[in-house]
């Protein structure tokens, strides 16, 4: 996906509400009411739609924004969550969500799936374990690792681990899977329209290891990663210092920075692009882009929350289903 049936008409999007006790319903509606109606005949809102109905009558401003869209109620299946805090309903009602969005994007009736935020703990109360969406897309899809991107108005960041304890993420800075992370970007860039990407590959530890002296990874793991994929020509070079390569992406120095664990890769992106970022899963048989916040049970349903996030993940989704597969 995308393919030839679908090259003559625009691509439909499956907008998963998220955590109804969180902000999804609200930004959800919000952006909506932003949309061209062209636009918002794309959609297919799919999740519990009495929680998209309150949220239209709290922030619809008395407007019906999801009139022209499609909807696919998957209910309230442990009835309506607590606003405001994780609970077993607002995780069954998030799992229930994008299980139908997979359904449907598996058999070709929406190009992309976006998603609002889902609580990890929510998740767990309701019985399913995972770390979140990309854990659950996994599953769903058959896929053993898929690789998170963040990509930013300036530079991208593709993650060699993401939702794992720190301990884990440092066993996982291996060769072969910094070679996946590297083609992977590599691939999704070309996607994209950029031929000839910029990766720049973060170290692990302080310094890139400083020879040895501040760990061994740096020399041992990544930087053979770096040399076989500039084998294959790419433009490619690591390992960098943490603390500098993320400048030099922001300075326009480089497309795609291979961040070794979660939050050296998020720390940057959010700093320097927090409203504008969005989250791409690649790896997948489908396409998936979300927003790049979660929840904010500490402001849900006070009609505060900005739908800024959403409106970036629906543009690159539209620019992402919009191109050739694959990623």
């Amino acid at each position: 996906m995308p393919d030839a049936t679908r090259s003559s008409r625009l691509p439909r999007f499956g907008v998963t509400l998220g955590d109804p006790g969180g902000i999804g319903p609200e930004i959800v509606v919000k952006a909506l009411a932003a949309l061209p109606s062209e636009t918002r005949c794309r959609i297919v809102i799919v999740g519990d739609i009495a929680a998209l109905r309150r949220a239209e009558q709290a922030f619809g401003r008395g407007s019906n924004p999801a009139a022209t869209c499609d909807l696919e109620d998957t209910g309230a299946t442990d009835g309506p969550a607590p606003v405001g805090t994780a609970s077993a309903a607002g995780g069954a009602a998030s799992h229930a969500a994008v299980v139908r969005a997979v359904e449907l994007a598996r058999a070709g009736s929406i190009d992309v799936i976006v998603t609002a935020p889902i609580s990890k703990e929510a998740l767990h109360l309701a019985g399913h374990p995972y770390d979140g969406h990309t854990g659950l897309l996994a599953h769903l899809c058959g896929v053993d690792d898929p690789f998170m991107l963040l990509a930013a108005p300036d530079f991208a960041v593709i993650h060699v681990s993401a939702h794992v304890p720190l301990q884990v993420a440092i066993d996982r800075v291996r060769t072969a899977r910094i070679l996946d992370a590297i083609h992977t970007g590599a691939r999704h860039f070309r996607r994209m329209g950029i031929r000839e990407p910029r990766i720049r590959v973060a170290g692990l530890n302080p310094h890139a290891g400083e020879g040895g002296i501040l760990g061994s990874e740096d020399e041992a793991e990544i930087a053979p990663a770096v040399a076989q994929a500039r084998a294959t020509g790419l433009d490619v070079t690591g390992p960098h210092p943490p603390d500098t390569v993320f400048r030099l992406a922001a300075a326009g120095e480089a497309d795609l920075v291979v961040a070794q664990y979660h939050d050296q890769g998020h720390i940057p992106v959010k700093l320097n692009a927090f409203d504008a970022a969005v989250n791409v899963t690649l790896g997948l048989p489908i396409l998936r882009v979300s927003v790049d916040h979660g929840t904010a049970f500490d402001i849900a349903w006070q009609g505060v929350a900005r739908p800024d996030n959403l409106h970036a993940a629906l543009a690159y989704a539209d620019r992402l289903a919009g191109t050739p597969g694959p990623d």
